[in-house]
């Protein structure tokens, strides 16, 4: 009976452990100072209990008690948070060249979609020992991944993208749940992790496929015109977005933004929000007039461009510099991008 009645998940990724050790510190620290807090309350009790006519006495503090007192758990403190910012860094800076998947929260279901263009609802299938980077937003309210056998859990916010990632260990089905209250049907919004196989992976991954996400983002890149703007000749009303993606970018305020995912949805949605040094803030708002799913693959085209991962229509096929139209400063010290 008691089998059937497991008091922790399974550790099925590379970190499980590691976030066990922790917690197990953690409660051997607490219950070995709860024991010894009441065991030191019972024993001054009764060794100081009320006697007939007592007789006041003076008694000194002790510097040395006092020291012992406060360095001891001030040093078991300082110990606790290492080891947690450790574990707290080595959970948010995914490895690179791990797989990326992009989910989306939405009252009440989780969608997935692969590079391959694989789409997944409420089931996301996986690699066994691959690396995975979760590239995530909310289409509504607030939501939370949380897979308790890969001890992750990272909140998805509307309106930017937030990232966890894992290494499945172990094959097998895992439950993902959605840990931040969302609404009335919120404890329905769970789902399923399938860590498989390579070789089954590679099979699932080939099949049920119209096209990569990036060739996806490509028709949208063309639908909406955007390449009339985004020229690589240095011709066009915005900036050439080949090799764009993980590059520093000068605005026109003098700061500097690196261009992630979140850079690119912003800059895709709210076209003025982050205008690059040396261009105009002439470009259409999208907001409301393209879904979740055609943002994503958007971004993934454009995080492809220059890097061989995605191919570039003709007006995107020139150098992999990027400088703001008009004459070409010597020096650049960013490489700015526009709305």
């Amino acid at each position: 009976m008691w089998s059937n009645l497991p008091l922790f998940p399974p550790a099925a990724s590379k970190m499980a452990h590691q976030v066990d050790y922790l917690y197990f510190f953690l409660v051997g620290t607490t219950a070995f100072f709860t024991i010894l807090i009441v065991a030191m309350v019972c024993f001054f009790a009764w060794r100081y209990r009320r006697k007939k006519n007592p007789v006041a006495t003076q008694i000194e503090g002790s510097m040395a008690l006092e020291m012992t007192w406060t360095l001891i758990p001030t040093a078991i403190a300082m110990f606790i948070f290492a080891w947690g910012a450790a574990l707290y860094f080595a959970e948010t800076r995914p490895p690179r060249n791990a797989m990326e998947v992009y989910a989306v929260g939405k009252q009440w279901m989780w969608k997935f979609q692969h590079q391959e263009g694989q789409r997944e609802i409420n089931v996301l299938h996986v690699p066994v020992d691959r690396d995975v980077r979760m590239i995530m937003t909310s289409q509504d309210v607030i939501h939370s991944f949380f897979v308790p056998a890969f001890r992750i859990k990272a909140d998805v916010l509307p309106g930017r993208y937030t990232s966890t990632w894992f290494h499945a260990t172990v094959p097998g089905t895992y439950h993902l749940f959605c840990s931040q209250y969302c609404g009335t049907q919120h404890s329905g919004m769970v789902g399923e992790v399938v860590v498989m196989e390579p070789a089954a992976y590679q099979q699932w991954a080939a099949s049920g496929s119209d096209g990569s996400l990036a060739s996806e983002g490509e028709k949208a890149f063309m639908q909406y015109g955007c390449s009339m703007c985004h020229r690589a000749d240095y011709q066009g009303r915005g900036p050439n977005l080949v090799g764009l993606f993980g590059k520093p970018v000068l605005l026109d305020d003098g700061r500097t933004v690196i261009a992630d995912e979140s850079y690119l949805r912003e800059s895709i949605i709210y076209p003025g929000a982050k205008i690059a040094s040396g261009f105009k803030n002439i470009m259409p708002n999208f907001q409301g007039q393209i879904s979740e799913e055609e943002l994503i693959s958007l971004v993934a085209y454009i995080k492809g461009l220059g890097t061989g991962q995605s191919n570039p229509p003709a007006t995107m096929a020139e150098p992999t510099a990027v400088y703001p139209v008009g004459p070409q400063p010597e020096k650049s010290q960013a490489t700015p991008s526009g709305k």
